[in-house]
């Protein structure tokens, strides 16, 4: 593999990473994946196929903004298929803080157990929305709300599989990859090679930083089994799809591809986050995301309330 998303300094870590966990035989998790169409958004159950350890990647609590009620349509699917199939739930995986639909965690967590864990450096983002929503003292800027903080290259075992957490920001400060057995879980960091790759216009984003967590993504292995958290359908395509591979990023991103220099990704990445509009479900979701997927504590009449900054974002 000698491409120009070649090895350097920066990414001899990830190399070093991947590596030491191929040295055995790339043992494959089993996938089963779950589109809602309301949002775009792909849930994973990952599991391991000796064991029946799982996890639940980036789950969809029902949110219908108009009446601010919630449903569990979506994360039922789920536990049914959890449940059928006899899995062990270990994990309840983010991939970053969503703004774009709010998670069922806690809800999966009561009814298939399992610890919530994201990246550690939510804490950046719980301090920038904290003080976006004039959040109190009484919530915690430490991620706290969480069972566990992943650092940067922490590894741990699913049954038989090794699982590696790789510290991916840009679009957000926060955005993990996990890279489980020969597949790698990426977030909002790369869409299909027809879309290109994540916005960079939230608080806390940066493109360039974002072009170097792609890079540190495309040194794994051409044939590693990429999975995305969102597909809109490229223009021209009739499908939703969301598996593609890192050789077919390298080789066909639109944004990022193979050639693409630094300068030149920055420059077309923010002139495209301009003509952006914000997602429909940002303000819910960030505030309820960054509290592992709870809604804020309710008030005197035992009702939970969401905030809407006017001219404030």
């Amino acid at each position: 593999m000698n491409h120009r998303f070649e090895a350097d300094k920066v990414m001899a870590d990830t190399i070093k990473l991947v590596r030491k966990a191929q040295e055995t035989p790339c043992l494959q998790p089993e996938i089963k994946s779950f589109f809602d169409f309301a949002t775009n958004t792909i849930t994973y159950v990952a599991h391991d196929l000796s064991t029946k350890m799982a996890v639940i990647i980036d789950s969809v609590l029902d949110y219908d903004a108009a009446s601010g009620r919630t449903s569990h349509r979506s994360a039922d699917i789920v536990i049914e298929y959890a449940k059928s199939n006899g899995l062990k739930v270990q994990w309840l995986l983010e991939t970053h803080a969503h703004a774009d639909h709010l998670s069922a965690a806690p809800y999966l967590q009561e009814q298939l157990g399992g610890k919530i864990a994201i990246g550690e450096h939510i804490q950046t983002v719980q301090n920038t929305f904290g003080t976006i929503f004039n959040e109190g003292d009484e919530f915690e800027r430490d991620g706290s709300q969480f069972d566990h903080l992943f650092s940067d290259g922490e590894s741990f075992k699913l049954g038989d599989l090794d699982v590696i957490a790789l510290h991916v920001p840009g679009h957000t400060p926060a955005d993990l990859a996990y890279i489980i057995g020969d597949a790698a879980f990426v977030g909002d960091t790369l869409f299909m090679p027809d879309y290109g790759t994540a916005r960079v216009d939230f608080p806390g984003g940066d493109a360039a930083t974002l072009y170097k967590s792609i890079r540190r993504l495309m040194v794994l292995p051409d044939e590693t089994r990429i999975f995305l958290c969102h597909d809109y359908k490229a223009p021209g395509r009739d499908e939703y799809v969301w598996e593609t591979t890192i050789g077919t990023e390298r080789l066909s991103n639109v944004h990022v591809h193979e050639g693409v220099s630094k300068e030149e990704f920055v420059a077309m990445r923010n002139a495209r986050d301009e003509t952006l509009d914000m997602p429909k479900l940002i303000l819910p979701s960030i505030q309820v995301n960054i509290r592992s997927g709870h809604f804020p504590k309710p008030e005197g009449n035992g009702i939970s309330y969401l905030k809407i900054p006017v001219n404030g974002v």
